[in-house]
């Protein structure tokens, strides 16, 4: 790949100015996809240093912030709409959000559970995906790698990774700023400002705040919900010390809210709230009309999550002659409290809440050695510690369900990784990557109600690998190859119902994956268009998954443990056009065959019978071998075009448009009442821009056909005398919605 590859010694981790993305539809302040000549040019860091993404045999895709304005893209949970391997599945508050990558995410949430894709900022990787899901300010560039990633990025790695990367300081005073306004009362702004202090000093302040009333309205209160608050902030100064030595130092603070509102889409005319006489819809729900359209709610109580974060990261940059020494040093706090009407009605005899906070600590350090990018012979070698801690006190009741607990996790990791890349034959590379870490795991759990206590630890080691053959057939040609293996920890089971039993049965065992990949990366026309292509085969040994599991005194109960196995295997395209100097075309697509090879006892979901595969049982279950695995749309894809033709000397008109298509899905294993059928999304927006790019306003249009789907849905019908009780949560383009935009940047 030397030779070739355009490559820079520049570690990854940080955002570039030269950063951009396939698919952009337009270029912004973190870079251009398109050079003034029309060339595709498009920057990665997906194996820790800037590269040419043609070059990388990796399955990674970019996106840059016009990306994500074209698509109407401004939360973390809607990056599913520019990744089509990706799926985001909302919840009742973010801790207990999904996020997969071809098929495969964590699908149970106790505190000490770590997920199936991680994610990190700026090079360092966050406790909980919860803190990710807030608006994405001052982003520079977003990458998603699909697949296995434990060898460079670690355990929480095992599904992929979303790589999210910030403003940088720069050499010029810059400032940007952007305003949203939308018609149905959301909000917000962001702004950042960076230049030089003086010849070695370089500053970056951004921050963002956004505030959406929700499109649900609380018929009890009258108030809306389904809505949120946000707050970022972030910081950072770069001190070029010596001509090879360089420190940055960032810090930020999140701080927000949202409101839940689930509202019922479904439910039997026959149904009582916990099976009692008298507590029908029309006494516990006055108002709600209940069908498919259904916005509104009755709860007699502030269901909301409040949350704040803050973290400080210290990267420390020296050049040893031609290598590069890297040091990443990071804390980060979060705290989320979480208030839920748990009835979801407003009886006046049957009230139940539930209360609860996540809170994490994480200290990290990392020190990586990176030989040149262009070399023949150029490898990445690090090591890796890892100090994460969590506690969860839990209340609900007092009329059913009840629980009080108090449960703190802890993970210590210590790992060593390494990857080489070797040109032995001009344009063909080899690649060996490995990483072997050790893992301390320990929990405490008390149960308030029947007075007990449990603690407990492990420990467990591992080691990873890739292997990797890639070809540089042309200048604008390369084949690649890969095999690599993940690994996600033990874990134990911290959530109600903790006794001796499941104390006594010890951690859950490691999930592990291996991984085969083949690709082919092209550029066409004086690299005016690229099509790229991705086979994948994954297979998932000891899937962390909720099932029934016999215990040593004989009893069998439902909790998470290792259920059997998962393949995932499919296609991903991924092209950008360039057609004359004003119409851009770009597009994504991922083809998913995600299957339970190994699944042999599941929790029947509620209602099912014996004719619809229920198993008679203590308790009763479902056999899911063979069947198509959750949340993993067999076709997903994303398209978006842009025409900004010059109007005068110094304007242009941009019109702008995208799709997004996804298959029907089931959000629970054959679930009639959680399966969302295949839908469309069309956005649109068309406006006028500074010839420099200095300022651009626009009008847009989300959901232009106003489509209504549900990015999650409930099965309540145990909470209504198993009766047919179905509720969704709304996504933000539930409803067709227009705004304006306004954005600075000089």
């Amino acid at each position: 790949m030397a030779g070739t590859a355009q490559a820079q010694t520049q570690s990854a981790d940080t955002s570039a100015a030269t950063t951009v993305a396939a698919g952009a539809a337009a270029a912004q302040s973190a870079g251009k996809m398109v050079q003034d000549d029309g060339e595709i040019v498009v920057t990665t860091t997906a194996q820790k240093r800037f590269e040419n993404i043609q070059n990388v045999p990796l399955a990674v895709q970019v996106v840059t912030p016009a990306q994500l304005e074209a698509q109407g893209v401004r939360n973390f949970q809607d990056l599913g709409k520019v990744a089509p391997s990706l799926t985001i599945r909302p919840a009742e508050h973010p801790v207990n959000a999904n996020v997969s990558l071809r098929g495969v995410g964590t699908f149970a949430f106790g505190i000490g559970v770590e997920p199936s894709v991680a994610v990190t900022v700026d090079g360092a990787a966050l406790a909980f995906q919860a803190r990710a899901f807030t608006d994405l300010p001052d982003v520079a560039q977003i990458e998603v790698l699909r697949g296995p990633q434990s060898t460079l990025y670690g355990k929480a790695a095992s599904a992929g990774l979303i790589k999210i990367m910030t403003t940088q300081p720069t050499n010029d005073f810059h400032v940007k700023a952007n305003a949203t306004v939308t018609d149905d009362n959301e909000y917000g702004g962001n702004f950042s400002v960076s230049g030089p202090l003086n010849d070695k000093l370089g500053y970056v302040f951004s921050a963002s705040y956004s505030n959406w009333d929700g499109n649900v309205r609380n018929l009890f209160n009258g108030q809306k919900t389904n809505g949120r608050e946000t707050l970022n902030t972030r910081g950072k100064l770069k001190w070029k010390a010596t001509p090879d030595v360089t420190f940055t130092l960032s810090g930020n603070y999140l701080n927000g809210n949202t409101t839940v509102g689930r509202p019922f889409i479904r439910l039997a005319s026959n149904a009582n709230l916990r099976g009692t006489a008298g507590q029908g819809a029309s006494v516990v729900l006055p108002g709600v009309v209940i069908g498919p359209d259904n916005q509104t709610v009755s709860n007699d109580y502030n269901s909301r999550t409040k949350y704040w974060g803050a973290g400080g990261l210290l990267r420390t940059d020296i050049n040893i002659g031609k290598l590069q020494l890297l040091g990443l040093t990071s804390y980060d706090r979060f705290r989320l409290d979480d208030y839920l009407d748990h009835d979801d009605t407003s009886s006046t005899t049957i009230k139940n809440l539930q209360i609860g906070a996540f809170k994490s600590k994480l200290f990290t350090q990392e020190i990586r050695l990176l030989s040149p990018g262009t070399d023949a012979f150029r490898y990445a070698l690090g090591i890796y510690y890892a100090d994460t801690r969590f506690q969860r006190p839990f209340v609900r009741g007092p009329v059913y369900s009840l629980a009080d607990w108090y449960a703190t996790s802890g993970s210590r990791q210590i790992a060593a990784f390494g990857q080489i890349d070797w040109e032995f034959v001009k344009n063909l590379t080899a690649t060996v990557g490995g990483r072997a870490q050790n893992e301390r795991v320990e929990y405490t759990f008390r149960d308030n109600i029947p007075k007990t206590s449990f603690a407990g630890h492990a420990s467990d080691n591992a080691t990873t690998y890739r292997l990797g053959l890639n070809y540089q057939a042309t200048r604008d040609i390369m084949f690649f190859g890969s095999y690599a293996t993940g690994y996600k920890g033990q874990t134990y089971d911290l959530t109600t119902g903790f006794n001796q039993n499941r104390a006594n049965a010890g951690p859950i065992k490691p999930e592990t994956s291996k991984d085969k990949e083949l690709g082919i990366r092209t550029q066409f026309f004086d690299r005016h268009m690229t099509f790229n292509v991705t086979y994948f085969d994954t297979n998932y040994t000891n899937l962390q998954a909720q099932t029934i599991e016999t215990l040593s005194d004989g009893t069998s109960n439902f909790r998470l443990t290792n259920v059997g196995g998962l393949n995932t295997k499919g296609l991903e395209f991924e092209t950008a056009v360039r057609i004359g100097r004003d119409l851009t075309i770009g597009g994504s697509a991922t083809y998913l065959d995600a299957t339970y090879t190994s699944y042999p006892k599941a929790q029947c979901y509620p209602r099912q019978t014996a004719a619809t595969g229920c198993i008679a049982g203590t308790p009763t279950y479902q056999v899911l071998t063979g069947t198509r695995a959750v949340q993993s749309p067999e076709w997903k894809t994303s398209a978006n075009i842009e025409f900004a033709p010059a109007v005068t000397e110094k304007l242009n008109g941009v019109v702008q448009a995208s799709w997004q298509y996804q298959g029907s899905v089931y959000y629970a294993a054959r679930d009639p009442e959680q399966f969302q059928p295949a839908f469309s999304i069309f956005n649109a927006s068309v406006g006028v821009r500074d010839h420099k790019r200095r300022w651009e306003g626009s009008l847009f249009v989300s959901n232009l056909f106003d489509k209504q789907y549900y990015p999650s849905l409930v099965n309540s019908a145990g909470n209504w005398g198993n009766q047919l009780a179905t509720q969704a949560i709304l996504p933000r383009d539930f409803r067709r919605y227009g705004g304006i935009r306004f954005g600075v940047n000089y």
